[in-house]
């Protein structure tokens, strides 16, 4: 049997430059680290985090395709000590910043500051932000209002800050991990569906199970506390983030994602009744970026080479749930965008048989 390599677009897989090796070995060696790296990551969270297995996974799926994530869920849960947790085994820059009403732009990016010199003249210095780490986590990022919410939309989208005049690049990998509270509504300013766009997964964090409880009492009312060890270096991170790209797509997989963003669209031709009576607008490309990618690191995962239409079923909920807006019709109904996305996952299979296997 043929050994499996990862398409490249004809150029060699994982460029070596301790000498070139046969691509499907440099890329079987080069996948089988970056499982490493994810075993590693899961064992070292497992260690502080009890339970959250989907969130853990799907956290670590954005941080491995270079993606923003929102997680939301009640307090207490453990949000904030995932995301801490997360920097600490990958020896990555934390900030954390507490979202409030009264927080200004310039508390996050940060501003120019007048010194005085010892020889008496004054000047202009830059004072950095809370923005410029590898992993911001922007807790509670709707208690904040809109002006202060989209001081992180450039951050987001381009990597780089600009504060008077003068535009700054962020070190990477530049992460940005934000929680809401969805049940606290009074004080607080929902996201703008722009800047809801830039996350690359919205993560559900569930309440724990009766079990979950008690390792959880176990592990933080003893005598000690556990904390995770380093398990890579960002400039690790960086370069096996680049082996999850490489992974191949085949064109009726791809055409699976397609399809699936076209049908949370009201006027798509093959929208379920669901889409066209609740939602205002579906998801944008990004929404078919996200599916895409975090199909490419399942399937590495999966010790797969290719992704398949399973790897983009798994990834369609958090990749397209906070896409898609609502109409009055919606909202006033409660209807869930979990249903939504699951009725266009519906529609999208009964038409498979238009799509060439």
């Amino acid at each position: 049997m043929a050994e499996p390599v990862i398409e490249t677009g004809g150029q060699e897989p994982f460029s070596s430059a301790q000498g070139r090796q046969a691509p499907a070995q440099h890329a079987r060696d080069q996948a089988e680290r970056f499982r490493r790296l994810v075993d590693g990551l899961k064992k070292e969270v497992g260690r502080v985090i009890v339970g959250m297995d989907d969130v853990v996974e799907n956290t670590l799926i954005a941080l491995l395709a270079g993606g923003h994530v929102l997680l939301e869920g009640v307090p207490g849960l453990g949000k904030t000590l995932l995301v801490k947790t997360l920097s600490e085994a990958l020896d990555l820059k934390f900030s954390r910043v507490q979202f409030t009403p009264d927080l200004m732009p310039a508390d996050i990016t940060g501003t120019m500051v007048l010194w005085e010199k010892p020889t008496g003249e004054r000047e202009f210095e830059f004072q950095a932000g809370p923005v410029f780490a590898n992993v911001v986590l922007a807790d509670e990022i709707n208690r904040a209002t809109p002006k202060t919410q989209s001081a992180l939309l450039e951050a987001m989208q381009e990597h780089s800050v600009t504060v008077a005049g003068t535009s700054r690049r962020l070190d990477e990998p530049f992460l940005v991990f934000a929680t809401q509270n969805p049940i606290e509504m009074e004080g607080t300013y929902p996201l703008p569906e722009a800047q809801l766009d830039r996350f690359f997964l919205k993560v559900l964090v569930r309440f724990p199970s009766l079990g979950e409880l008690h390792e959880i009492m176990n592990r933080t009312t003893g005598d000690s506390v556990p904390h995770a060890t380093k398990v890579a270096t960002k400039d690790e991170i960086l370069a096996l983030s680049q082996v999850a790209r490489q992974v191949s797509v085949a064109e009726h997989v791809q055409d699976f994602a397609l399809r699936l963003v076209l049908a949370t669209h009201p006027d798509a031709e093959h929208a379920p009744e669901s889409v066209r009576r609740f939602v205002r607008y579906g998801s944008s490309p990004r929404g078919a970026q996200a599916l895409i990618l975090s199909g490419k690191v399942r399937a590495l995962i999966d010790h797969r080479y290719h992704v398949s239409v399973d790897d983009l079923r798994a990834s369609a909920l958090p990749s397209l749930r906070h896409r898609l807006v609502l109409n009055f019709e919606g909202r006033a109904e409660g209807v869930e965008p979990d249903t939504l996305v699951g009725d266009a996952m519906a529609a999208v299979a009964r038409g498979e048989q238009d799509v060439p296997v």
